[in-house]
């Protein structure tokens, strides 16, 4: 059974509106995805840490009661397990505070396996971070040995926008390895100072990735690949909150190369109505997160859809 393999960080968010908690749960850019993944049955592995607290043994729960190994979680015994303060506004989005207490010493974990056809999931600022990297980039070596898709959601915040030009080797190097790479209009402005999907793919992004999925929030979701250019409208609906849309949306598009069997040597040959069943998939799961609280899909919504 093919697996899906994330490395990504751990953390919880609590949820604010209106100025009062509402709700805390368990999350993480790459983690969202895995526990929707691990929700619709998929052979799901997560690489991460936590600290020895009351939240890394929520996180490591909530990864056990879903379907997500937690072999290749560090639990670290000094720091604390990371925290997040989301405050919805009006539109259900998130302002984001950050409480970080992490060991000297990260990720102190033996990989996986990995074998052909695999899909390797990674993103944010983890796959950036330069204390990370060794690990990071060991991963993705392992990854293209083996013959794996690698999906990467670069989720780059404006948190570190100032970092751009420090990071953009790293950045560059990430694109070298990926088959399939996701972000926002967001996410390459704070990169690139362009927000253009068009421009982004042909000036930054096609060189070294040839698959490429921009969103914009509740606008089109613009694809490009050597075969397919296409938009994507995004179907309205009331949002509870929109912290796991982008997360959900990725879970959605790899679980969408599980179910039609795509393989590596596919991604170059796929066609529009290819795509067509692939994105899909990736605004489905989207929806259904948007409608509650949770960070990843609901149990209905996977029994279902399975």
């Amino acid at each position: 059974m093919r697996k899906v393999i994330g490395i990504g960080e751990t953390i919880l968010d609590i949820l604010f509106r209106g100025g009062q908690p509402t709700a805390a749960v368990p999350g993480g850019s790459v983690y969202n995805a895995m526990i929707s993944l691990g929700r619709m049955g998929a052979n799901v592995v997560f690489i991460s840490e936590t600290g020895n607290d009351k939240v890394g043994e929520m996180i490591r729960e909530d990864m056990r009661k879903n379907g997500v190994s937690t072999e290749y979680v560090n639990v670290f015994p000094d720091g604390k397990s990371p925290v997040s303060l989301a405050f919805l506004n009006e539109k259900c989005d998130a302002e984001y505070v950050f409480y970080k207490d992490y060991p000297r010493q990260r990720l102190d974990v033996t990989l996986p396996e990995i074998t052909a056809d695999d899909i390797v999931m990674m993103g944010s600022y983890f796959a950036l971070n330069p204390v990370l990297r060794e690990k990071v980039k060991e991963l993705l070596d392992k990854a293209r040995n083996a013959g794996a898709i690698v999906y990467y959601d670069i989720n780059f915040r404006s948190t570190h926008a100032d970092e751009a030009i420090r990071l953009m080797p790293t950045i560059l190097e990430n694109f070298e390895y990926t088959d399939i790479l996701r972000g926002s209009t967001e996410d390459f402005f704070n990169m690139f100072k362009t927000s253009d999907p068009a421009a982004v793919y042909k000036k930054h992004v096609a060189f070294y990735c040839s698959n490429f999925i921009c969103t914009d929030a509740e606008k089109d979701i613009s694809l490009y690949t050597n075969n397919v250019t296409k938009k994507y409208p995004v179907d309205a609906l009331e949002a509870v909150s929109t912290v796991g849309a982008g997360d959900n949306f990725n879970a959605g598009v790899v679980f969408g190369l599980l179910k039609y069997r795509v393989r590596r040597n596919d991604l170059a040959e796929l066609g529009e109505s290819d795509w067509d069943a692939i994105i899909r998939c990736g605004k489905d799961f989207s929806a259904d997160v948007c409608k509650s609280l949770s960070n990843s899909v609901s149990e209905a919504f996977a029994a279902s859809y399975k």
